[in-house]
């Protein structure tokens, strides 16, 4: 088992640089057998509006969806063979790696968040990126405890990346 997994960003809309950046950044935050792949979408109210109403049938607009490929135990390290349905198989000289999921972020909601707590719309992005990647490794924020966790997850990634609160 890996000390450090490797997560791979599936987002054309980021810059290569920030993209290899979060990259490293994150991939610090999980131990797996195999790279991870985390797909990340940027959509408008209108098309996260829809997915909300689609898929947990709340017609409202919101900042960020999680949709995990697997049900994984946050904290505990990620065995490829247990989520062999999540395996993307290697193709054209690159490793097989597994899918983690995809996170859905609204970028109209995030900058009126920013806005509205008073830094930086790359903080928000970045917040809502952490907290989105986080449920798709099994985190959640239901009960104290497992909202503690996830608080205190999300705190320690976002001053990896140099965001943390001033």
């Amino acid at each position: 088992m890996s000390e450090r997994a490797r997560l791979i960003l599936d987002c054309e809309e980021l810059p290569e640089a920030s993209k290899t950046m979060l990259e490293n950044t994150l991939s610090g935050g999980f131990v797996s057998d195999m790279p991870l792949v985390l797909e990340l979408l940027f959509v408008s109210e209108e098309e996260i509006r829809a997915l909300n109403r689609r898929e947990r049938g709340v017609d409202s607009v919101t900042d960020v969806l999680s949709f995990p490929a697997a049900d994984l135990a946050a904290g505990e390290p990620i065995v490829s063979a247990d989520h062999a349905d999540c395996i993307e198989p290697a193709c054209g000289g690159e490793e097989a790696r597994m899918y983690l999921g995809s996170v859905v972020i609204c970028t109209a909601r995030a900058k009126e968040q920013a806005k509205e707590y008073g830094h930086s719309e790359a903080r928000e992005i970045g917040y809502l990126t952490v907290h989105g990647m986080l449920h798709c490794l099994g985190y959640d924020h239901e009960r104290e405890d497992e909202k503690k966790v996830m608080r205190e997850k999300e705190e320690r990634l976002m001053r990896d990346l140099g965001l943390g609160r001033e």
